[in-house]
């Protein structure tokens, strides 16, 4: 995630710091950039090119400030708003696809303040589909009908999530319906392996689904949610010689620090000047991911604000890194980091999603 804060006063450009230096130790967010005053100046750019907004400042001015830029909350960036005593933090905009109740949570635990939330699933408990797509990076493909099944979650109506077409194993699949169960706890949501269950689902013939191509199908009563997974690849870079034992441990690391599952990663990916590496070839086999191999051409050519730059990498291969460009190659056209690097014993591990 990419975060712009603003501010117009002498307080809100000291909390702005403050917030930026805490938020720059977290792996998860890419870039943190500070605006103090001339607003409208900038607002052009910072609203398409960051993922969220936090404006210090009376939301009054705040709302002024973007209002004519606002589009839907299916493209809209995070917005949120915080008075300069630092005392509050409210969720305004795209507080389940954009992010902004997640990151109120995150700062409002960072500072030790209070966040406002005003989601209606949010504040009865309950987990909208929305943010279970956000949270497990699903792309909803008819977006417009998320409103009809969050609100049946909020009446406590039965909805089913089906898994349709996942190229997993049945035990993988097992795995990610135990984790999805786990996050969802008591919601009414009720989720279904399509291709291993028998039975007919609230009058929905099973056989009328079976030429959807979707991975994932909401379903409350007439009404149809067709969603997929957004791809998620592990880039990897390691010494030579290092352990398979060690490279599962750092993967595991980084996807535990994004709250998703083993089950939840489409590839490994690493340099060819790795592709031998025997560690990193016998963890892919462990954790039954393809392993991806990238070109050097490939990096070079790649043209990506995400890559942090390693000399020691550039110095050595001539190129600007290795797992965090692998993660995006692999990813895809506009895909984005959403775990940067980081080194564990030996092993460096990023994590990229397709757009």
């Amino acid at each position: 995630m990419k975060i712009a804060i603003l501010s117009v006063s002498k307080k809100g450009k000291e909390l702005s710091s403050k917030i930026k230096t805490l938020l720059e130790d977290d792996p998860t967010i890419m870039d943190v950039k500070t605006v103090h005053k001339n607003i409208k100046t900038h607002i052009n750019h910072i609203f398409n090119e960051y993922d969220a907004i936090i404006g210090i400042m009376a939301t009054g001015i705040l709302i002024r400030s973007i209002c004519s830029k606002l589009q839907d909350k299916y493209s809209d960036p995070a917005i949120l708003s915080m008075d300069d005593n630092g005392k509050y933090v409210i969720s305004l905009l795209s507080g389940h696809l954009g992010g902004a109740n997640e990151l109120s949570k995150k700062i409002a635990k960072l500072l030790d303040i209070q966040e406002i939330i005003t989601t209606a699933t949010d504040i009865n408990g309950k987990i909208g589909i929305d943010t279970l797509a956000n949270k497990y990076h699903w792309r909803i493909k008819n977006p417009k009908d998320i409103l009809i099944f969050n609100k049946a979650i909020l009446e406590d109506e039965k909805v089913y999530l089906l898994l349709n077409n996942l190229n997993n194993s049945q035990s993988s699949v097992n795995n990610y319906i135990d984790d999805l169960n786990n996050y969802l706890k008591n919601n009414t949501l009720e989720i279904l392996d399509l291709k291993n269950n028998d039975n007919t689902i609230e009058n929905i013939d099973k056989l009328a689904l079976n030429n959807v191509s979707d991975e994932i199908i909401a379903i409350f009563n007439d009404n149809l949610l067709f969603l997929n997974q957004k791809k998620i690849v592990v880039g990897i870079g390691a010494r030579a010689g290092i352990s398979k034992e060690k490279v599962m441990i750092a993967i595991e690391k980084v996807m535990d620090t994004l709250n998703l599952p083993i089950e939840r990663i489409d590839y490994l990916a690493t340099v060819e000047m790795k592709k031998n590496e025997k560690g990193i070839i016998e963890a892919s086999k462990t954790f039954n991911k393809p392993l991806k191999i990238v070109n050097t051409d490939e990096i070079k050519n790649l043209d990506s604000s995400d890559i942090s730059f390693s000399e020691f990498v550039n110095k050595k291969f001539d190129i600007p890194g290795v797992c965090e460009p692998s993660a995006l190659i692999v990813s895809g056209v506009n895909s984005k980091i959403i775990h940067k690097k980081i080194a564990i014993d030996g092993v460096t591990v990023a994590v990229a999603s397709s757009q």
